[in-house]
């Protein structure tokens, strides 16, 4: 399913390779020109591996050769057109380790990899043993603003500044070079003049920089750029006419000028490898005066002001004529290889402190006139200036085709942004708008998602082609009406499994959203989920961010319509940030008023990691209702100071028996008999801290407690099992850090495990986190990771209520996955 994705790239001659990295620490890439999509980590890795890919580049000799780059630094190389990646170097990261004295820190870091960011790779498009790798972190547009006060962006801790990495021997060694460069310049994109390739023309937060001796020495170069400030930068070239062209897009300057705004800014070319730029800007600046939507209105205010240093509404105070001719902030600019004058340029709203209608903009004509050819929402369906979108020959209808965000998107104001941008050599263009990845065959005319597959077409019944970015939550497989799965995830809603039709691959999963964007005002970010155990249409969830948190929320007709009935947590901070997490919600099912669940204080293995955040309303810890959920009740007497209650676990035999993981540094079991008026502390071997998870077979009450933490002994985690009501306790598997152990609902000799990876700077402790199987009942198991997206971050795990030969999971940053045990042939 679909997700928020930072970064595309189409190989440079195979349409049918093309890779993705979103934002969720997860990457993928896709040979046959996206109807699939596949992990680019190592499934037998350690989870660190590209997790946050921020460039890809391949040789134009060998199309099977590539090298990429992630945002720990390291390098990592390709022979087989990106499907496997080998880590080949780190390249300037400065790696703090436990016990480092303070003194010894570079500027009093704390433990982890620093100094490390790098956010540009490039080829010698003649020689693919010369690479370069440009320091900085320039494309971090959620953070990395431009303004007055700091025209070239912001610095940070984690990121390599001044310098450019130099390989000749492709990536085999690296020298760094500094000559001519400042000490805090980051690169945005390098670029190898094919005609020549001593010279390297590069766009940095300083300026435009060129190096006539291969990137060994550098100097600026800036004859026609008003502000030598590009945002981003690239090429055209001809191999059959030698013709080589440069593009850049400049970031927007803007200047108070009387009673309105002057701007500066705009598009450039250079056809002497850089030396001088050509302003094509054209008629891209808009008319504000013709731009009557608030939202558009609001947005400018905001960017001007942030540039100013002011707020926007200072801004609208300041301007009270519209300019007549203003440019937005844009931040990524590419060209059709296969026609120079086809050049399109993006802008993120949402991150980047910009505005105006539209997404994307082309010029069919090497910019002499530019369109707005991404269209969608309010504005454009409601036909809002008409005549002025008439009078620049511009298209007003709207022409992007979303899958499940189709009817959020369509109620929206554009204000989610373009976060993507790039062209294949089939001359294909791919965008990336809200949480979709869209394409267009016809030069902009019209948009279509890739993420997902409707089957049938019309009925909101969604398969997903691999490549998801969705936070995957708790999954409910025992909802009282067989195969309807309910599966919980962040920023997407509540979806429930559904036929599949005429799909050809019976092993696919089709989903429908049954909560969260296909309804206004619906629950985006779902974190547990329960059925009534008499009524399965009668269907309750919880929220810990976005639209409706820290609300009980039902549904009692399958989930067609909802409403809050609890209002248990309120949080002073923003609506999009989290306020307390909660998880396992369970109901009675001989008193269905009798409802649990816990709030969690220490926050791993959710979204947003740490501790949680002062409560305005409500408290952390475990929850009772004896209403059915309209009213509730903290209940933690018995509990040792500094608690933090991560899971829960329902006696199967008796529901006023219940069990609390708790997951601090003082963690453990504890046990209520009462239905959690009070609790009782569960002896557990010495070594043992933190409990992440406890459940109980069903067939023969044994207990399972899965223990450990990301930065703590390898002693201190693992599952153990207690086959005695909890008296006495045996490790079955041995890690430093396990999230969960759930037994099968069918087979009791059937657990299945997720291993979490522990922080960076404690890889050696276990270097096989993912999915376990163990077929009977613990003695023996068997590493699952391959397919996963991120095998070191599985957020639930759970076999199958029915058939014991299929498993479910769902991952930290990559949806859900269905797994299917097959006995070998041979």
């Amino acid at each position: 399913m679909s997700g928020y994705c930072e970064e595309f790239w189409c190989h440079p001659t195979d349409p049918d390779v093309m890779f993705m990295g979103p934002d969720m620490y997860v990457s993928y890439g896709t040979w046959d020109g996206g109807k699939s999509w596949h992990s680019l980590k190592d499934h037998d890795g350690l989870g660190h591996e590209m997790k946050r890919v921020l460039d890809i580049e391949f040789s134009r000799q060998d199309p099977d050769f590539g090298l990429a780059i992630d945002w720990n630094g390291w390098a990592y190389r390709s022979t087989d057109r990106g499907r496997s990646w080998t880590k080949i170097k780190e390249l300037g990261a400065v790696l703090v380790k436990p016990g480092t004295p303070a003194e010894q820190r570079p500027g009093g870091m704390m433990q982890g990899y620093w100094q490390s960011r790098m956010g540009e790779l490039a080829v010698d498009p003649t020689d693919d043993q010369v690479w370069y790798v440009g320091a900085g972190d320039f494309w971090n547009v959620k953070a990395n603003h431009r303004s007055a006060a700091k025209p070239h962006g912001n610095r940070f801790a984690f990121g390599a500044y001044g310098f450019v990495l130099k390989t000749t021997n492709g990536g085999k060694s690296w020298k760094k070079i500094t000559d001519g460069l400042p000490d805090d310049m980051e690169v945005g994109k390098i670029i190898v003049n094919p005609t020549n390739p001593q010279s390297v023309v590069m766009a940095t937060s300083h300026g435009m920089m060129i190096s006539d001796d291969g990137g060994l020495s550098w100097k600026d170069i800036s004859k026609g750029l008003p502000n030598n400030l590009p945002r981003d930068l690239t090429s055209y070239y001809d191999a059959a006419s030698g013709e080589f062209v440069l593009y850049a897009v400049e970031q927007t300057v803007y200047s108070p000028s009387k009673m309105t705004i002057h701007c500066e800014g705009g598009v450039f070319r250079s056809v002497d490898g850089g030396a001088s730029w050509e302003d094509i800007t054209g008629n891209l600046p808009i008319d504000m005066a013709e731009i009557n939507f608030p939202a558009t209105t609001d947005r400018f205010h905001r960017a001007v002001g942030f540039w100013l240093g002011i707020s926007k509404q200072q801004a609208a105070k300041t301007i009270t004529r519209m300019p007549s001719e203003v440019l937005p902030v844009f931040n990524r600019i590419e060209v059709n290889p296969l026609n120079k004058n086809e050049i399109y340029l993006a802008l993120n709203k949402k991150h980047d402190r910009t505005f105006g209608p539209g997404d994307l903009w082309m010029s069919p004509n090497g910019g002499k006139n530019w369109l707005t050819v991404a269209r969608h929402g309010k504005y454009w369906i409601g036909n809002n200036d008409k005549r002025y979108w008439r009078s620049r020959k511009n298209p007003t209808n709207p022409n992007i085709e979303f899958a499940h965000l189709q009817p959020y998107m369509d109620q929206g104001t554009e204000h989610s942004g373009n976060r993507k941008l790039a062209i294949n050599s089939l001359g294909e263009v791919f965008i990336g708008v809200d949480q979709q990845t869209l394409k267009s065959t016809n030069k902009g005319k019209s948009w279509k998602q890739i993420d997902d597959d409707e089957s049938p077409p019309g009925s909101g019944r969604w398969i997903g082609r691999g490549g998801s970015n969705l936070p995957g939550r708790f999954m409910l497989l025992e909802t009282g009406i067989k195969d309807r799965y309910l599966l919980s995830s962040g920023e997407h809603g509540l979806w429930q499994t559904a036929a599949l039709g005429n799909w050809p691959n019976k092993d696919a999963v089709a989903v429908e959203q049954i909560e969260g964007q296909v309804h206004v005002h619906g629950t985006e970010s779902i974190a547990t989920v329960a059925v009534h155990p008499n009524d399965p249409k009668t269907i309750y969830i919880m929220s810990w961010r976005q639209t409706n948190r820290g609300k009980l929320r039902r549904t009692t007709d399958g989930g067609k319509t909802w409403e809050n009935i609890a209002t248990i947590f309120e949080c002073a901070n923003n609506s999009w940030e989290a306020l307390a997490n909660q998880n396992s919600l369970l109901i009675d099912p001989q008193n269905p008023d009798n409802m649990f669940f816990c709030a969690t204080y220490i926050r791993n293995g959710e979204i947003s990691g740490g501790r949680g955040p002062k409560l305005t309303k409500g408290e952390y810890g475990f929850y009772r209702s004896e209403d059915g959920g309209y009213t509730w009740t903290p209940s933690n007497q018995g509990f040792h100071q500094g608690f933090s209650v991560r899971r829960l676990a329902m006696h199967p035999g008796n529901p006023r028996v219940l069990y609390a993981a708790l997951n601090d540094k003082n963690g453990g079991l504890y046990r209520t008999t009462n239905g959690g008026k009070n609790w009782k502390r569960v002896p557990l071997p010495e070594p043992i801290k933190a409990i992440n998870h406890v459940s109980i077979d069903r067939h023969n009450k044994h207990i399972l407690v899965s223990a450990g933490t990301a930065t703590g002994k390898p002693e201190e985690g693992g599952v153990w099992r207690s086959t005695d009501n909890g008296k006495t306790w045996k490790v079955i598997f041995k890690a430093p850090y396990v999230w969960q152990a759930e037994p099968s609902p069918v087979n009791p000799k059937i657990i299945a495990i997720s291993v979490a990876g522990q922080s960076t700077k404690l890889l050696d402790n276990f270097r096989n986190p993912g999915i376990y199987l163990s077929r009977d009942g613990g003695r023996r198991w068997l590493k699952i990771n391959r397919g996963l997206g991120q095998p070191d971050r599985m957020t639930d795990i759970k076999p199958d209520p029915y058939d014991e030969n299929i498993l479910w999971s769902a991952a930290w940053g990559s949806g859900w996955f269905k797994g299917i045990i097959r006995e070998p042939t041979e």
